[in-house]
């Protein structure tokens, strides 16, 4: 995970938030295992089953941002291996797409993070040259320029920017605590214990 979430994942991310952050649909998921995001968004609104806006996008992210992309859910690949090598050279992050994406086990091994709706090698047009930094729905979340992107195995989670400051100070309190609870139930305290739940029925 990069510094830009200070290493916390999607759940304790979204826990911390306050109810700010999203979490998008859990259909929405990492094109391989392992594959970890974090940074502010690139929005992409394009057409389902055409892929020039993304080509254009590369070329125009900045460094360190997560390209966030609406391809309306469409069963097409639009990103594959050569857009991963080009994304990378340009310095972005990851890819998170509404819609489809190819080549997983090429983009396992350059270690890109993509999360996308579908795999499939269903190609893709070259017409629509698409919209940057505009509101984009993605896995049922609307995602603005700017919001914190963060996704690993469990999910991706969408931190307005606004949020991401005060999100980020609280994950770390939540970490602290955590790492206090777990040395309390190693050494013999039951979770009952140590967060003082009901102990039985009627309790």
């Amino acid at each position: 995970m990069t510094d830009a979430a200070r290493g916390h994942g999607t759940a304790t991310l979204y826990e911390a938030s306050a109810e700010a952050a999203r979490a998008c649909d859990p259909a929405l998921r990492a094109a391989w295992p392992g594959a970890r995001v974090a940074g502010p968004a690139f929005t992409v609104q394009g057409v389902g089953g055409d892929n020039l806006a993304l080509h254009r996008a590369v070329a125009e992210a900045p460094p360190g941002s997560v390209l966030v992309a609406d391809l309306q859910g469409a069963r097409h690949g639009h990103w594959g291996e050569i857009l991963a090598v080009a994304a990378q050279q340009r310095g972005i992050r990851g890819l998170v797409v509404e819609g489809g994406v190819r080549d997983t086990a090429e983009q396992a091994e350059l270690d890109f993070p993509v999360f996308a709706r579908h795999i499939t090698v269903v190609g893709t047009g070259k017409d629509h040259p698409g919209r940057f930094d505009v509101p984009v729905r993605v896995g049922d979340v609307v995602v603005r320029p700017g919001d914190l992107v963060v996704g690993d195995a469990d999910g991706v989670v969408v931190v307005p920017a606004e949020a991401v400051p005060g999100t980020l100070d609280r994950a770390d309190a939540r970490v602290l605590a955590e790492q206090r609870a777990l040395e309390a139930i190693r050494t013999g305290t039951t979770t009952l214990e140590y967060y003082g739940l009901p102990t039985g029925p009627g309790a």
